[in-house]
């Protein structure tokens, strides 16, 4: 038993000998260096590859100012007036690009409150004057106040009190007081055209009262012959017509209480009354032909340049045109005969909208057109100046 024991013993001492006696484990590796090639011409570089320096990039170019300009005189001695300062202004501002726009009447009249409402606006545009025009777009804030700016550069000079009659309104937009919203650069009234010869072949002679303008319309009614021309297809020209006929009985107090809204107007009256009987009864006699609401301002115009009738009611913007135009028939004129009054007034005006991104550059413009040169152009055109 003893012996098994110390037997067993014998055989643990033993087993723990050779347990001790194992291979010893290998010691770890160290990974080496990155060995160079020395016989590269170039040692290679760990180090980080700094980043390329950036360049500033150019600043855009400044953009070219653009100068809007509408107006709807071409043909007229006032589209040659400010033909010849939009040279004049070319060559102030030789950096702007101009874009002129020809608009007819009508579509400024139809448009003007729509776009002068928007951001696309032109700098400068003719607009017709008067209280339902001006004076209610700038009642409305959508024109620009010229008052201060006529003073610095000398437009109020310019333009005589009685012309500026039709540049002023007042904060409800009635015209003839008030701040100046607009600049006329002409003057303009209402008179007859006349074909010389037709008047010397039908044997009649120049009118020196109503009563014998009449008796010449009769007479070339009589002979088949359509006595005037109108226009009246268009809103405005047959307003000529009537209010020549109703200043026939008006004295000076009923046309400043028309024209300024200076004191009350009786539309019953018998200025108005008159008018509008006389007007009517010379439709009714044939004096404007049978299809006068069908033809449009430029056409009855034509009609009396190409000598089809004998007679033309207009204004002397006119004037210009028939000088150019009429090259067949001796011509005059008359203004409608046998009355104290006449129409006339101011022109229609520049104005400068509210939204106009280039005020300074509409007020060279109009100072331009108010200059001695383009209003001589506007003379030699056969248009009224101002100046």
């Amino acid at each position: 038993m003893r012996k098994s024991v110390l037997f067993l013993s014998l055989l643990v001492a033993l087993s723990l000998v050779l347990t001790s006696c194992g291979p010893t484990p290998a010691a770890p590796t160290e990974v080496p260096p990155p060995t160079v090639n020395w016989y590269d011409d170039v040692v290679p570089d760990y180090s980080p590859t700094p980043a390329a320096p950036t360049e500033t990039p150019p600043a855009p170019p400044e953009e070219k100012r653009v100068f809007k300009m509408w107006h709807y005189e071409v043909g007229y001695a006032m589209g040659d007036s400010w033909a010849d300062a939009l040279e004049d202004f070319q060559a102030m501002h030789p950096e702007v690009e101009v874009v002129f726009e020809e608009k007819t009447f009508e579509q400024i009249m139809e448009t003007a409150q729509m776009i002068l409402s928007s951001e696309d606006v032109p700098d400068v545009m003719e607009y017709n004057k008067g209280n339902a025009t001006t004076g209610l777009l700038s009642s409305q804030g959508l024109l620009t106040d010229l008052t201060e700016v006529a003073e610095e550069r000398g437009w109020d000079k310019i333009l005589s009190p009685s012309v500026q009659t039709t540049c002023r309104y007042d904060e409800s937009g009635i015209m003839g007081s008030g701040r100046l919203y607009g600049i006329t650069t002409y003057g303009e009234f209402v008179m007859v055209y006349y074909n010389k010869d037709m008047f010397a072949e039908y044997g009649v002679e120049v009118p020196t009262s109503l009563e014998e303008f009449e008796a010449v319309a009769d007479k070339f009614v009589a002979e088949g012959i359509t006595p005037l021309t109108l226009g009246a297809l268009d809103m405005w020209p047959q307003t000529h017509n009537w209010q020549e006929l109703v200043l026939y009985e008006v004295d000076r107090d009923h046309i400043t209480n028309f024209q300024l809204l200076q004191g009350e107007v009786d539309f019953q009256g018998p200025a108005f009354t008159f008018g509008a009987e006389k007007f009517a009864e010379h439709v009714q006699k044939g004096y404007y032909g049978p299809n006068a609401n069908a033809v449009s301002y430029e056409d009855a115009n034509a009609a009396f340049i190409q000598g089809q009738v004998p007679m033309n009611l207009t204004g002397s913007w006119a004037f210009g045109m028939m000088m150019d135009q009429i090259t067949d028939f001796d011509w005059g004129m008359f203004l409608m005969p046998g009355k104290k009054f006449n129409t006339g007034s101011g022109g229609n005006v520049w104005v400068v909208p509210q939204n106009a991104k280039n005020k300074d550059l509409a007020y060279d413009f109009i100072g331009l057109t108010l200059e001695k040169k383009a209003q001589t152009v506007m003379a030699t055109a056969g248009g009224i100046p101002v100046a």
